[in-house]
């Protein structure tokens, strides 16, 4: 395997990446839209004040490439909406699949 390969590699099987995009497409609308995180639970927030659908994506995620794909979307949510919302998600995250943000 050649160091282009390898460096150009994704976080997650060819055969689920028409999903993954989607998801992370999911998630830059909740971020333009809503944010990740909320002052107050309620609505779309949980008593944590995390965004729900933004953990299930969450979860979803490392079901299909663990923590590597989890870290990925992260740095994609960044190249898109910016350091603060990549960090809003990153909390939002917080402890799921063992994530630490």
């Amino acid at each position: 395997m050649s160091i282009w390969n390898l460096l150009s590699r994704k976080p997650f099987p060819r055969e689920r990446r028409s999903e993954v995009e989607r998801l992370i497409e999911e998630l830059i609308q909740i971020g333009q839209r809503e944010d990740f995180l909320s002052e107050r639970p309620g609505g779309s927030f949980n008593a944590q004040c995390r965004h729900r659908r933004a953990c299930e994506i969450g979860a979803q995620l490392h079901t299909i490439g663990g923590i590597a794909l989890m870290e990925y979307v992260v740095k994609r949510v960044h190249k898109r909406l910016g350091a603060t919302l990549a960090t809003h998600l990153s909390y939002a995250w917080t402890d799921i699949g063992g994530w630490v943000p």
